[in-house]
């Protein structure tokens, strides 16, 4: 795997995949290694992908100082792939948590950013994010399937700070638009890849400062797509929205039948959904 050096001098790795225009993939989890993004449902077929692991996790180094796994620590390394790659301006694709590490980068490097395309993401950097509420109404939507009353007993379970490890894995039906065989061989990959010490810290006091985020990206003009899924709680369409708002250059696509992976649930949807936007801001279009 390629490498580069982060500010600290933590080496960082990232994947490659596919040929033409670069297009930097930040991952969620959060602190989940990049592998989970597969190619993205094919995307690799119009972009070349870079996929970073964040630091701490797949082929990237532990840091000396476990602190900078906080969220805002990491902006800089983000710079730094961005530097090491030659391109003056990026197109930034964020999944999930990654989503908050995008909008602090974009809030401290807004000239960096030519587009942003955030996948189904969390929005804590500005003061946004999902409750139980949200997951609840959310949950709702998937009573007639046939795993739904396992799956939300354990999500109780969870809810009331109970839970087991078999509980958690219970629960991840409700994270994908079709819950097949293809959707829980990826669920169970999905937990081998996640430092959970360092998601412990992404988030911790400190990484946000919602009003100062606010401020720096009222002027920003590049173009967002906020992509959510349909059946996802986090975030659900209408937070998803309230999302797109808040970003001028902001324009909202709401999955149909699509969790929290929508590149699994309908491939050609989404590939088609997110070149769309990207070629949209190509000169001449």
């Amino acid at each position: 795997m390629p490498t580069f050096s982060a500010p600290d001098g933590t080496q960082l790795a990232y994947r490659e995949q596919g040929e033409g225009e670069p297009l930097l993939c930040i991952p969620g989890g959060p602190m989940r290694a990049a592998a989970y993004l597969g190619d993205l449902g094919g995307l690799s077929r119009h972009r070349r992908l870079i996929m970073l692991d964040l630091r701490g996790t797949g082929g990237s180094a532990i840091p000396a100082d476990s602190a900078t796994y906080r969220c805002d620590r990491q902006v800089d390394d983000v710079e730094s792939l961005r530097a090491h790659l030659g391109t003056d301006r990026v197109d930034l694709l964020a999944h999930s948590a990654g989503g908050d590490l995008a909008l602090l980068y974009a809030a401290r490097y807004p000239r960096r950013v030519r587009s942003l395309a955030l996948i189904t993401a969390r929005a804590r950097a500005v003061g946004i994010d999902f409750t139980e509420e949200h997951r609840r109404e959310a949950a709702s939507l998937r009573s007639a399937e046939p795993w739904f009353s396992e799956a939300y007993a354990a999500y109780e379970a969870v809810w009331a700070g109970s839970a087991t490890d078999k509980e958690w894995d219970a629960i991840a039906p409700f994270f994908y638009g079709r819950w097949d065989a293809v959707a829980a061989a990826h669920a169970a990959r999905e937990v081998a890849q996640t430092n959970e010490p360092a998601a412990e810290i992404y988030a911790s006091s400190g990484a946000f400062d919602p009003a100062a985020a606010r401020a720096a990206l009222a002027s920003w003009d590049a173009r967002v797509l906020v992509l959510a899924g349909e059946k996802d709680s986090g975030p659900l369409p209408r937070v998803a929205a309230g999302i797109a708002e808040l970003l001028a250059g902001a324009e909202l696509a709401v999955q149909r039948d699509a969790g929290h992976y929508p590149w699994l649930d309908d491939p050609h949807r989404f590939t088609r959904t997110v070149e769309e936007f990207l070629s949209a801001g190509k000169p001449g279009r």
